[in-house]
């Protein structure tokens, strides 16, 4: 059997300038070994950025005192002071006595916010308020909220006056396993994106209302499900005319129903019994929450 032919003898002319065969060997041409660059960087994109995401709206990072304090006065970046709320909560709930002390230098700073801070940060700083029932503030605090203009704010402050014992947010509690009417925040001519039966997030766009050359987004303050339409798509508005209903969500309603084991009253057992029975359509635990609230409520009545 004849040998293979060796390179240099009788064996194909070579093309490289250097005399080697660029298609067994030798570097790769400027162009491939740009592309592979971009392919190597675009991966790393791919997998860094959601980590940076990730990071940016994880509160769950800890922050010391100086960055505690350096987020709360970010009048810039809304989240930086929420990252900063939900880390004082984790320090008012520690188990850790000299941990829990700690979070009450900036009890001022918090109760600031919830006068004064937009909608995220009310709600955060009612839900922070409402974990220590040992500071007289908070409770004066909570009291005020319960007339904020978002309703989650109301929600959230009315939920935290339970643990001071303050039934002064039942009737806002109670609302809760109500469906919500959604208002138009403007005038003009209503276009629908979603369509019943459709879940609805808290500051989930609806639709959008057109007036003119103008545009304003209908969002949804509360969470929930999207019952029906009270107005036609493509019909015209009023701005804070009823134009839809949504159902509560389950999680919205467990909450009523956890606060309404101890601050609830006779006039609500229709409504609490109502989630009590399997054709709720919400969860096992919502069911076993409602028999439970509506025991209490009970008892309370008869004694």
């Amino acid at each position: 059997m004849p040998a293979p032919p060796q390179p240099g003898a009788g064996s194909a002319p070579k093309n490289g300038a250097n005399g080697s065969d660029p298609r067994i060997g030798g570097p790769p041409p400027r162009s491939k070994r740009r592309w592979l660059y971009a392919v190597l960087v675009l991966a790393l994109l791919f997998v860094l950025m959601p980590f940076l995401f990730w990071q940016a709206t994880w509160f769950g990072r800890p922050l010391d005192d100086a960055q505690i304090t350096k987020f709360l006065d970010d009048r810039e970046h809304p989240r930086n002071a929420q990252h900063a709320l939900a880390q004082i909560e984790q320090r008012i709930e520690s188990p850790d006595p000299s941990v829990r002390a700690s979070a009450r230098q900036w009890y001022p700073e918090i109760i600031r916010v919830a006068a004064q801070g937009g909608d995220e940060l009310r709600l955060t700083a009612a839900w922070v308020m409402g974990q220590d029932n040992s500071a007289p503030a908070f409770h004066q605090a909570l009291l005020t909220l319960l007339a904020d203009a978002n309703p989650m704010v109301r929600r959230n402050a009315a939920l935290g006056l339970v643990r001071f014992s303050d039934a002064a947010g039942h009737d806002e509690i109670a609302g809760m396993l109500s469906p919500y009417t959604l208002p138009a925040p403007s005038s003009g001519t209503i276009a629908a994106r979603l369509k019943p039966g459709e879940s609805v997030n808290t500051g989930a766009m609806v639709g959008r209302i057109a007036e003119g050359n103008q545009k304003t987004e209908v969002r949804s303050q509360v969470p929930g499900t999207l019952d029906r339409w009270l107005v036609a798509d493509g019909a015209t508005v009023l701005a804070g005319q009823p134009i839809a209903v949504l159902d509560p969500s389950s999680d919205m309603v467990w909450e009523a129903l956890r606060a309404l084991y101890f601050i609830g009253r006779a006039d609500d057992l229709p409504a609490v019994e109502s989630f009590a029975r399997s054709s709720s359509g919400f969860p096992p635990q919502v069911q076993q929450q409602a028999e439970l609230t509506a025991q209490a409520i009970t008892f309370r009545a008869q004694h």
